[in-house]
């Protein structure tokens, strides 16, 4: 799906999913202007820089829609930042968060600041600035531990700070688009992988590396917990439907509507990494983290039905594809690894 050119703005955009969607972006003709905020706190300069060339810009510059791309290194903590990052911008993809279930039960509160209130300061800026779109990335966790799969109308009950905040973001996406006529789209992402993922902490990239480190595998609880593995491309077809669509309040679960376990996952990962390298892959059982939902996998009938949603790759395309990045990474950045 391609959107005629107009101007947008990236919220982390220098992140896994973000510089996988300025690429795509960029391909299209003739190519959108971009704005990217993000803190650098995951993300780099040179993640960015792998592909497109960029300026580097303050809040003062932003004036009227971006030229080219441009970076705006600032935080969503900031009113003051994000309503200098919406001016001129037709299109926010809102995917700027604390992510996972992790780092939310470490810090809650530094969730709720990034997440709430982080989401709550781009819906206003959008607002002042007359945004058209907002795109708005949450997660299959702001349902909690239910019988899957995962539909939009289920009765959300998170079990961890993460999925909170990110109800609570769904939420302030309603009452904008009721209230103000923001035109929202909640897209509630699956388990992304894919190429440029290495700062990526989920169960695929952080495999691939441990892997091809020469490290076990380290799977927490027994690994029989299951997840929807959506690959990165699949994801950034939704994001362009959505930031289409003349839908506005609406919910929509992104994945694949296929549930594999963390077991299957690895043995996946290791039969690929040794197949490809030669070298043995061990995996390693762990205690079961808090706030971890057992099983998870989503019914995608309502963004086939409505965005036009279809997936295009398969986990065994996807996860092959992120091999060779992995592999073509580690032997640019480290030379090979030892056995």
């Amino acid at each position: 799906m391609e959107v005629k050119a107009q101007n947008w703005l990236i919220t982390g955009g220098c992140g896994f999913i973000g510089v996988n969607l300025v690429a795509h972006l960029l391909a299209q003709q003739p190519p959108p202007q971009i704005r990217i905020l993000d803190n650098l706190s995951v993300g780099t300069r040179a993640d960015l820089a792998a592909v497109s060339a960029f300026r580097e810009i303050a809040g003062l510059d932003c004036q009227g829609p971006p030229q080219g791309v441009e970076l705006l290194v600032g935080d969503i903590r900031d009113p003051a930042t994000c309503l200098a990052s919406c001016a001129g911008i037709d299109i926010v993809v809102h995917l700027a968060a604390n992510t996972g279930v992790a780092p939310s039960i470490a810090d809650p509160r530094q969730d709720l600041d990034i997440n709430v209130l982080g989401t709550f300061n781009m819906l206003e800026a959008a607002r002042q600035q007359g945004v058209k779109n907002f795109v708005f990335a949450s997660s299959g966790a702001v349902v909690g531990e239910v019988m899957p799969p995962i539909t939009e109308d289920k009765p959300p009950k998170p079990v961890s700070p993460y999925g909170a905040s990110k109800l609570a973001g769904e939420g302030y996406c309603s009452a904008y688009y009721r209230a103000f006529g923001v035109k929202t789209a909640v897209l509630r992402f699956g388990n992304v992988y894919g190429p440029r993922s290495k700062h990526k902490s989920s169960v695929v990239a952080k495999f691939f590396q441990l892997a091809l480190a020469g490290l076990p595998l380290e799977i927490y609880g027994d690994g029989q917990q299951t997840r929807d593995f959506i690959y990165i491309q699949d994801l950034i077809q939704a994001i362009m439907l959505a930031a289409a669509s003349d839908v506005g309040g609406e919910v929509f679960q992104i994945a694949t509507h296929k549930e594999t376990t963390v077991n299957e996952i690895a043995e996946k990962i290791k039969e690929l990494v040794e197949g490809q390298t030669g070298q043995s892959v061990a995996l390693q059982y762990a205690a079961p983290r808090l706030g971890d939902v057992r099983r998870n996998y989503a019914d995608i009938t309502k963004s086939k039905t409505i965005l036009g949603y279809e997936p295009q790759y398969d986990l065994d395309q996807g996860l092959a594809a992120t091999l060779e990045y992995f592999l073509t990474t580690t032997l640019t950045n480290m030379g090979p690894t030892t056995p």
